[in-house]
C-alpha cells in the first residue's frame, strides 16, 4: 500500500491518517472471531480492567495467534509504516484493546512515545501506531480522541499514573491538556469495522470509558525503526518487545488465504 504525497503531508501536519475501509468485512470477521477466542484464555499477556474480569488489553497476540501474526506482517500496515518512518521496522508492541460494553475503562491522555522513551529508553520518536477497527466506533462507545498537530511539540511532561486504571501510564495533566485543546482542538475518527488509522508516536490521544451496550475493539501494531531499538528492558518482554528483526510483509490477501505464512 503506497501513500500519496497529499497523505504524507497530512500525516506530517496533523499526526494521523484515517482510512475508513482499510480492511474488508470478510477480513474483519476473521479478526473478530480470533479476538473473541483470545478473550477466553487465561494468560499473563491479558490485562483485565479494575474489576479483575473484563478484558482490557491482549498484549503480544501475534506471538500466540496465527491470525494476528498475519496482521503484524500485513502490507497495508507495514508498507506505510516503512514509508512514513523512512526505513525498516520491527514490532515494538502489539495489542488488542477491548473496550468492553459497559465496563471498558478510560485511557488517559498520553503520548505513546512519551511512554516508550521513559519506560523503554527508545532513542527517538521514529515509531508509530497502526490501528484497525474490529467494531463500529461511534461517538458513544469510547472512540479515540486525538489532538491534531500535537505531535509537533515533542515529548510533553507527564506523571506516572498507577491508580486511575488497571494499567500504569505516563499521563498529561489537565492544565496542559486544556492548553493543547485550545490550540489544536479534538478529533475522534469514527466509522465501521475495517477502518484503519496511522498515527505518530508523539500524537496526544486518549479515550473515554464505554458506557454503552456496544463493544469497541481496536487492534494496535506499534512499529519502530530497526535502528531506533529500545535500550532498556524493565518492562515485560510481551509489553515491550526485544526482537528487532525487520518485518517482512506477507501477501495482501494473507488474512483470507489458507496457506499464508
Amino acid at each position: 500500500m503506497q501513500l500519496s504525497e497529499a497523505e504524507r503531508r497530512q500525516f506530517d501536519d496533523e499526526g494521523y491518517l484515517f482510512f475508513p475501509e482499510l480492511f474488508s468485512p470478510a477480513e474483519v470477521a476473521v479478526l473478530r472471531e480470533e479476538a473473541g477466542r483470545l478473550y477466553d484464555q487465561e494468560r499473563e499477556e491479558i490485562v483485565r480492567e479494575s474489576d479483575g474480569k473484563t478484558v482490557r488489553t491482549v498484549f503480544a497476540a501475534h506471538r500466540f495467534s496465527d491470525v494476528f501474526e498475519k496482521v503484524a506482517r500485513h502490507p497495508r500496515l507495514v508498507e506505510p509504516a516503512m514509508s512514513l518512518l523512512g526505513g525498516e521496522v520491527y514490532i515494538h508492541q502489539f495489542k488488542v484493546n477491548a473496550k468492553a460494553a459497559f465496563d471498558g475503562d478510560v485511557w488517559q491522555w498520553h503520548q505513546d512515545y512519551g511512554v516508550w522513551s521513559r519506560d523503554d529508553r527508545m532513542p527517538e520518536p521514529r515509531a508509530m501506531n497502526l490501528a484497525i477497527f474490529l467494531d463500529e466506533v461511534n461517538e458513544y462507545n469510547g472512540p479515540l480522541y486525538f489532538i491534531p498537530g500535537s505531535h509537533k511539540g515533542g515529548v510533553i511532561e507527564a506523571g506516572h499514573d498507577t491508580a486511575t486504571t488497571s494499567y500504569p501510564l505516563w499521563t498529561i495533566d489537565n492544565a496542559t491538556m486544556t492548553r493543547l485543546v485550545d490550540q489544536h482542538g479534538i478529533v475522534a475518527p469514527k466509522g465501521a469495522p475495517g477502518g484503519g488509522i496511522f498515527f505518530h508516536g508523539n500524537l496526544v490521544h486518549g479515550s473515554p470509558p464505554n458506557m454503552t451496550p456496544w463493544g469497541r475493539t481496536i487492534v494496535y501494531v506499534s512499529a519502530n525503526r530497526v535502528d531506533n531499538a529500545i535500550q532498556q528492558y524493565k518492562r515485560a518482554e510481551w509489553i515491550a518487545h526485544r526482537d528487532f528483526t525487520p518485518i517482512r510483509p506477507l501477501a495482501d490477501d494473507c488474512l483470507l488465504a489458507q496457506d499464508a505464512a
